[in-house]
């Protein structure tokens, strides 16, 4: 089990928080300072983070994977497991260099909402890709 430590925003003040991520068994296990703790699961820890997010919309995630246009492809799903995913834009082929690892620290655009990054992810694949 690893454990990965990102920071938060609770009640306007920032805090580490733990997420021990179950490889066997596809979970987060979320670890507040103040000793709250409660797992999740998923298909992957992309969506495992997904649902932690959704348990909390009163903590801000400061991490690549509650950035709105950060979305795994079925690819990168499966060889990492969620963690790694597309940093996406809207218009542009995503490339390896736009492969971020969700856990990394972020503070724009963020979200706590899945839905709001599959949409995206869908307005995304739909857009006019080009080549630039």
């Amino acid at each position: 089990m690893d454990c990965v430590e990102i920071v938060v925003i609770k009640n306007g003040r920032r805090e580490l928080a733990k997420l021990f991520c179950d490889s066997k068994k596809l979970t987060i296990n979320f670890v507040m300072a103040d000793g709250y703790s409660k797992i999740y699961s998923g298909t992957d820890f992309y969506k495992c983070f997904g649902h932690v997010r959704e348990g909390h919309p009163d903590v801000v995630f400061l991490c690549k994977g509650a950035k709105i246009n950060v979305h795994p492809s079925s690819m990168s799903s499966q060889m990492s497991l969620g963690v790694k995913a597309y940093e996406l834009t809207m218009g542009k082929y995503a490339l390896r260099s736009d492969v971020v690892n969700i856990f990394d620290y972020e503070e724009e655009n963020l979200t706590n909402d899945p839905n709001v990054q599959r949409d995206f992810y869908m307005r995304w694949v739909e857009s006019d890709i080009s080549d630039e």
